[in-house]
C-alpha cells in the first residue's frame, strides 16, 4: 500500500470515529439543553472549562501539537527509537509534576479567576462556575497523559485507540450527565463535569495497552540537558506562548458576552460546537492522519513529496468543507431545532443560537485549512512562524470584537472570530510559500474557486427545497428532521455530481478516502 493510500485509509478511519464522537457530542449538548435550557447554569458550565483548558495548553498542548510527534518521528526515522523513549519519559515526568502543582494552585485561586473572567455573572452563577471549575481541574493531568500516549501512537501511525477514546469520553459525559442532573437544580449540572473527568480517564485507559505494541520504554528520569528534551522545549515554547496569550481572546469574548443577555455565551458555545463538527470530521481527522507522514518527509528532506502532501490535503479539506459551510448556513435553524429545541430550550433560543452559527460558518473553510498548514511548519520544526501569525490574527479578532459587539451583540463576537481565522489562513499561505519556494498555489486557488461556485449553486437549490419542505412539513422537530435529511441529501448529490462532471481531482481523493475506510472496516471484520 502506497503512502498516499495509507494516509487516506487513516484519514477515513479518523473521520468515521470523529463522526461517531461528534454525534455523541450532540446527544450530550441536546441533553444539557433539554435539562437546563440556555440559562446562567449552562453559562457557568461553559466558563468552568477556561481555567482547566488554560493549564492543559500551557504545559501540554504545545508539546503534543508541535514537538512530540516531529521529534519522536525523527528518532524513529533515524533508527534511534530507544533514545527517543528516554526523551519522551523525561518530558512526561516534567509535565506530570508541573501540572499537578498548577492544578492544586488553580483550585485555591479559582474564585479570583472566575471573578476576573466573567464580571457580568451574578454571584450565584460565579459560585457555580467556581464549583464546576474545581471539578474539571481534575481532568488536565489525566488528559495530559492520554495526550502523550496518543502522540506516541500517532508517531507510529496508530490512530484508532485515541479515536475510540474520544467516543468513550463523550459517552461518559452523557451517562453521568443524565444520571446526576435534574432540571430543577442548577447545581446538578455538575453531573456533566464529573462525566468529563471520568471520560478523560476512560480515554487514557483504552490507549494504555497499545504502548506495549510500539515498544514503549519508561525511564524515571528528568534530563533537561538531553538534546532531544531541549528540542521539544524549544519547539513547544512558542506554541505555549501563543495558547497562553490566546486566552486573552477567550477572556475578551467571555467578558463582553457576560454583559449581554443571559444565555448569550451558551448560544455562542452551542453554535461553535456545531461549527466544529465538520472541522473535526474532515479537517482535523485528515490533519492528524497526515502529520506523521509530513514529519517523516521533512526529516528525510523529501521536499517535493512534502509539497505534494500539503497541497493535496489542503485542497481536499477545501473541497469537503466549502459545501458544508454553505449547507449549514442555509439549514442552520432546522438543524438547531432538531438537536436542541426541547424541554427548556425554546424557539427563541433557536433563533438566538442561529445568529452566531451563521457568522462562524463564514470562516469554516479557513478554519479547516488552519488544521493543515501549521502542521506543515511543525513538521519542518518551525514553530515560531505560525505562532506569530496566530497572535496577529488573535489581535485582529479582538479589535473586531469591540467593534462588532455593539451592533451585532453575540453575533459580532462570532463574526470577529471568523475574520481572524481568514486572516490567519492567508498569512499562513504567504509565509509557507516564502519558506518552501512554492506551494502549488494555482491548483489550490483553482480548487477553491470551483468548490465555491458549485457550493453556492448547491446552497441556492437547498434553500428553495428547504422553504418548500418547511411549508408542507412545518417547523417542528419532525418537520426540521425531514428538511435536514432531504436538504442534506439533495445538496450532497448535486455537489458530488457537479464536481465529478467538472473532473475535479479532489472528488476522486474524497471517494478514495471513503473507499479506504470501508475497505479497512471490512478487513477488520474478516480478521
Amino acid at each position: 500500500m502506497s503512502t498516499t493510500q495509507k494516509m487516506m485509509k487513516a484519514a477515513g478511519f479518523m473521520a468515521a470515529a470523529n463522526l461517531v464522537s461528534r454525534i455523541l457530542g450532540f446527544v450530550r449538548e441536546s441533553l444539557m439543553a433539554g435539562l437546563f435550557g440556555k440559562i446562567g447554569a449552562t453559562d457557568a458550565y461553559n466558563t468552568a472549562f477556561i481555567l482547566p483548558d488554560l493549564l492543559y495548553w500551557l504545559l501540554v498542548g504545545g508539546v503534543l501539537s508541535a514537538a512530540l510527534i516531529p521529534v519522536l518521528s525523527e528518532y524513529i526515522a533515524k533508527g534511534e527509537e530507544e533514545e527517543g523513549w528516554k526523551v519522551i519519559s523525561s518530558v512526561t515526568n516534567v509535565i506530570f509534576l508541573a501540572l499537578c502543582a498548577l492544578v492544586v494552585t488553580a483550585m485555591i485561586f479559582a474564585p479570583k479567576f472566575i471573578a476576573f473572567q466573567v464580571p457580568g455573572f451574578t454571584s450565584q452563577n460565579k459560585e457555580l462556575a467556581v464549583y464546576l471549575t474545581r471539578i474539571l481541574l481534575m481532568q488536565p493531568v489525566i488528559l495530559a497523559l492520554s495526550g502523550i500516549i496518543m502522540g506516541i501512537l500517532n508517531s507510529h501511525k496508530i490512530f484508532w485507540p485515541s479515536a475510540v477514546g474520544t467516543v468513550l469520553y463523550n459517552a461518559s459525559i452523557i451517562f453521568f450527565g443524565a444520571l446526576m442532573s435534574h432540571s430543577d437544580d442548577p447545581r446538578s449540572i455538575s453531573g456533566f463535569a464529573f462525566g468529563v473527568v471520568i471520560g478523560a480517564l476512560a480515554n487514557f485507559l483504552v490507549q494504555l495497552p497499545y504502548l506495549r505494541k510500539v515498544g514503549w520504554r519508561y525511564y524515571p528520569v528528568i534530563d533537561l540537558k538531553h538534546p532531544g528534551v531541549r528540542k521539544i522545549i524549544a519547539l513547544s515554547l512558542p506554541i505555549i506562548i501563543m495558547y497562553t496569550l490566546n486566552q486573552l481572546q477567550v477572556a475578551v469574548n467571555s467578558n463582553l458576552g457576560s454583559a449581554l443577555i443571559p444565555g448569550s455565551l451558551t448560544a455562542i458555545w452551542y453554535s461553535y460546537r456545531l461549527f466544529q463538527v465538520p472541522i473535526g470530521i474532515f479537517a482535523l481527522a485528515i490533519g492528524v492522519a497526515v502529520f506523521p507522514t509530513m514529519t517523516e518527509q521533512a526529516a528525510l528532506r523529501k521536499t517535493e513529496d512534502l509539497i505534494e502532501t500539503i497541497s493535496g490535503v489542503t485542497r481536499l479539506v477545501i473541497y469537503m468543507t466549502m459545501p458544508v459551510s454553505v449547507g449549514m448556513i442555509v439549514l442552520r435553524e432546522p438543524l438547531i431545532t432538531f438537536l436542541f429545541q426541547h424541554g427548556k430550550f425554546t424557539a427563541n433560543d433557536t433563533l438566538l443560537t442561529s445568529i452566531p452559527l451563521f457568522f462562524f460558518c463564514l470562516g469554516m473553510t479557513a478554519q479547516a485549512v488552519i488544521q493543515i498548514l501549521p502542521r506543515a511548519f511543525y513538521a519542518m520544526q518551525n514553530t515560531w512562524t505560525p505562532v506569530f501569525i496566530g497572535l496577529a490574527a488573535m489581535l485582529f479578532s479582538i479589535i473586531w470584537m469591540f467593534i462588532l459587539v455593539g451592533p451585532l451583540a453575540h453575533g459580532g463576537l462570532a463574526l470577529a472570530s471568523s475574520l481572524g481565522v481568514v486572516l490567519q489562513m492567508i498569512l499562513l499561505f504567504v509565509f509557507l510559500r516564502r519558506i518552501m519556494g512554492r506551494i502549488d498555489a494555482r491548483t489550490i486557488i483553482s480548487t477553491t474557486f470551483k468548490a465555491t461556485v458549485v457550493s453556492l449553486l448547491m446552497g441556492l437549490i437547498v434553500f428553495v427545497l428547504a422553504r418548500l419542505l418547511e411549508f408542507s412539513l412545518g417547523s417542528g422537530k419532525a418537520g426540521s428532521l425531514g428538511v435536514l435529511i432531504c436538504g442534506s441529501l439533495a445538496g450532497m448529490v448535486f455537489y458530488a455530481i457537479a464536481t465529478k462532471i467538472m473532473k475535479m481531482e479532489e472528488y476522486e481523493m474524497a471517494m478514495d478516502m471513503l473507499r479506504r475506510r470501508k475497505k479497512g472496516t471490512t478487513e477488520k471484520r474478516t480478521t
